[in-house]
């Protein structure tokens, strides 16, 4: 049995893993803004050893920053200040006496999904969150990079900011607004959030056909809090990727799925 944690931006979920179900699993609100990186220590291991039973061999941990997957160290960890350099693999193994496999989160969502998606030579995980995250798996590996940095395009230039401005959360935040209330306001059938919506997915189809020319993949899976309203933006998304992306042949052979809920990440963190 496997323990596999996602450190996000609002919530920390921490899941017991056996056979690529998660059987036991909680969820916490995620580390105040202000506290320290040793309380920020003292609040995770307590979390764990809330959860943690003997039968767990190994401890997996998706975090949203670049890590060093190698020596476990986490580097400048989004949402969280004091988390600047972070030896959480040597912090966690000497309190639990348990292996401690760390990454990065969005690294971790694309196994995970990788595991439950099916067969694809090249699936590529998009989390849509609190940021926009890409991870990548080739031929049922994880790619990603020395620095766990290979899938970090959303920080690439558009619209005068970058594609993760347009493609998370912060989109609807930047006009003031809540995406769960923008998607309950569309589900019932407001006209404002559902152009909102649209205009979503068209900046999502663009950036989608980044990851496209990028990977080549056959299949991308959406993740986050926003991949719960996939069937409000799917077809602008669609939309936009065929208008962006000029081999339409390829875009007949990819899947799109939507992947929503901390379990898929969850999975994939038991399995680093």
């Amino acid at each position: 049995m496997t323990l596999g944690i996602d450190i996000g931006g609002t919530t920390i979920s921490l899941g017991l893993v056996e056979s690529s179900k998660v059987v036991k699993k909680i969820c916490v609100p995620s580390f105040p803004a202000d506290a320290t990186l040793e309380q920020t220590l003292e609040y995770l291991g307590n979390r764990i050893a809330d959860i943690l039973v003997p039968e767990v061999d190994k401890i997996g941990i998706g975090v949203p920053s670049v890590t060093d997957p190698v020596k476990g160290i986490v580097y400048n960890a989004v949402n969280i200040p004091s988390w600047d350099v972070v030896p959480l693999k040597e912090k966690l193994e000497a309190r639990f006496s348990v292996p401690v496999f760390v990454n990065n989160d969005a690294n971790c969502f694309a196994q995970g999904a990788a595991t439950l998606s099916g067969n694809a030579e090249m699936m590529v995980g998009v989390t849509l969150g609190t940021g926009t995250g890409v991870g990548i798996v080739c031929e049922g590996k994880l790619f990603s990079g020395p620095h766990c940095g290979a899938g970090e395009i959303g920080s690439l230039p558009y619209k005068g900011q970058d594609y993760e401005s347009f493609c998370s959360k912060k989109f609807f935040h930047s006009k003031g607004l809540s995406p769960k209330k923008m998607a309950d306001d569309a589900e019932s059938g407001d006209p404002h959030a559902l152009r909102l919506y649209q205009e979503f997915g068209s900046h999502l189809g663009s950036f989608l056909s980044v990851v496209m020319f990028a990977y080549d993949a056959d299949c991308i899976v959406l993740g986050g809090g926003i991949a719960n309203s996939f069937h409000l933006f799917k077809e602008a998304m669609w939309e936009s990727l065929r208008n962006s992306y000029p081999y339409g042949s390829t875009l007949e052979d990819l899947r799109i799925l939507a992947m929503p809920g901390d379990n898929v990440a969850i999975i994939g963190a038991a399995t680093l």
